[in-house]
């Protein structure tokens, strides 16, 4: 090794980044570049007041590289970076969960990765995680290897050996020797390729809704732009002419064509966005014990997960998605960013693909498929029943509401009528989110589904379930029913099996962790002779 080494030497970024910092500190100065601007045109110098502007924000750019710097130890990775105010973050490696590079267009054009080290702790805590904007590829793979693959007797891994052979003498000396060996044969094995993108899985893009939300910003952003310059794209010939008809066209068929618009602006919008975000997918297993995705077309992002930080996976299936029969699958893992969603985040191991190709590739990480394909206890008549009294009470109360508002006052009664519309929608939700409930104990793991707009199918690992919470509301004590929630630093922190009856779910609790509940529990005493 020699771009990364854990002597403890501090080390800038690559020069290259003084090319990208300035470019990078453009639009987050852009408020105050056009404040400058328009105030310096009042006096006629606008252009040389933009150009001060513009040369102060490059400077500022172009400082952050020399003000930032950082180190390997064999104990910690410590990064440095200020000028005026000196900060310096520092994290343990045996803290360390993650390693996660992406580079957009302009990385890549320059041969460098940004590379982000998750620790355990959270999103939501903030600062749980060490980023440095501007390694070179090799570095990124050789600062991966070196903080994951700790087995390798290079770097840490040579001196903890050296230290254990001097340590305790000759004797120790040969173990220490075949671990060394054993670890250099795992680092020349070559990855195995778990899944790798089929072109096919672009159908399932249109059934996510991911491009909902670029079309709303578009739209959003077009709206406020010629709003602002007062510019109507009714003025304009086609635009003109679509805005005439739909003024002419029966209200029905207004509504209707604008949905259909809208929806096959959203499904080609949901394509692209597939296609961006996981062109060239790949999930391979390291022999060395970690897990590596790689994906992106335009901006490409590789992400490294320790497997014995991995506690289980879910598979997830939108309603849409599950429609024609796709699924996600991703990790229940430490240190990962889940707060940001499947796609954005770091839990990712599947984009929208078959459910069979998901149930295999979590099969293939448990390493068992019965999780996958064990039958799931239902959870009776009393967990149905709140299924339908929760879905049609809340339908119950608004047509109700709307119906009174429509005998009372002058409110029009079609709100009301489309509400009574919606009672079979009602129905079919209560039905289908009974149909999803359902959890088995499989070996050492926990199995719980739920949900219908996102039916989610979890399996999680015993050792990674740190405690269990028994919650009751009022109508569950009513009928005899308690959630079970296992709780573990993994993932969500928190997996449900929801809706059973006490005692099942202290069988569950037992059957996982034997002996964790017995501080809290009463037991009968035998009876005597």
């Amino acid at each position: 090794m020699t771009a990364v080494i854990d002597d403890g030497s501090w080390r800038r970024l690559n020069a290259r980044m003084l090319l990208i910092h300035p470019i990078q500190e453009i639009p987050r100065a852009a408020p105050a570049l056009i404040g400058v601007i328009a105030a310096g045109g009042s006096g006629g110098r606008r252009e040389l007041w933009a150009a001060a502007a513009l040369a102060i924000t490059v400077g500022l750019g172009m400082l952050r590289w020399f003000t930032t710097s950082y180190r390997v130890t064999p104990d910690r990775v410590e990064v440095q970076r200020g000028l005026f105010r000196r900060r310096l973050l520092a994290v343990s490696r045996d803290r360390l969960r993650t390693v996660d590079a992406s580079a957009h267009v302009l990385h890549r054009a320059l041969g460098l990765t940004r590379v982000t080290i998750g620790t355990g702790r959270s999103d939501r805590e903030g600062g749980g995680s060490v980023r440095l904007d501007g390694l070179t590829a090799a570095e990124a793979t050789e600062l991966r290897d070196l903080l994951l693959h700790r087995g390798v007797a290079t770097g840490a891994g040579a001196s903890a050996a050296a230290v254990g052979a001097t340590a305790y003498g000759a004797e120790a000396a040969p173990s220490v020797t075949g671990a060394t060996a054993h670890d250099s044969a795992a680092a020349a094995a070559p990855e195995a390729a778990l899944v790798r993108l089929d072109s096919t899985w672009i159908r399932f893009a249109p059934f996510t809704l991911s491009g909902a939300v670029a079309v709303g910003a578009v739209a959003g952003f077009l709206a406020n732009a010629t709003s602002e310059a007062d510019v109507h794209p009714s003025d304009f010939g086609p635009l003109r002419e679509a805005v005439d008809w739909l003024d002419r066209a029966p209200l029905v068929a207004a509504i209707v064509v604008l949905a259909v618009a809208a929806i096959a602006a959203v499904a080609v919008a949901s394509t692209v966005g597939y296609v961006l975000a996981f062109w060239d997918f790949r999930l391979t297993r390291n022999p060395r014990g970690t897990l590596h995705v790689t994906r992106g077309l335009l901006t490409t992002r590789a992400t490294t997960i320790e497997e014995r930080r991995l506690h289980g996976v879910e598979i997830s299936e939108p309603l849409l998605l599950r429609a024609v029969r796709g699924a996600r699958c991703l990790a229940i893992a430490t240190g990962l960013r889940v707060g940001l969603g499947g796609e954005r985040g770091g839990s990712l191991l599947l984009p929208p693909a078959p459910l069979a190709e998901a149930l295999r590739v979590g099969a293939a990480i448990v390493g068992t498929e019965e999780p996958f394909i064990c039958p799931l206890a239902k959870h009776g008549p009393r967990a149905r029943t709140r299924r339908y009294t929760r879905a049609l009470g809340g339908w119950a109360l608004v047509a109700c509401v709307l119906a009174v508002l429509a005998a009372l006052t002058s409110w029009p009664t079609w709100p009301w009528l489309a509400v009574l519309a919606l009672l079979p929608a009602a129905v079919a939700l209560a039905a289908d989110r009974y149909r999803s409930l359902g959890h088995a104990v499989t070996g050492t793991r926990l199995v719980a589904r739920a949900g219908s707009l996102v039916r989610q199918r979890h399996v999680l690992a015993a050792d990674g379930i740190i405690g269990w919470n028994f919650e009751r509301t009022l109508f569950q004590r009513r009928v005899g029913l308690t959630t079970l929630t296992a709780t573990t630093a993994a993932g969500r922190q928190r997996y449900e099996v929801q809706d059973v009856e006490l005692g099942e779910a202290l069988r569950v609790a037992e059957a996982l962790r034997p002996g964790l509940l017995d501080p809290f529990l009463e037991r009968d005493a035998p009876t005597g002779a």
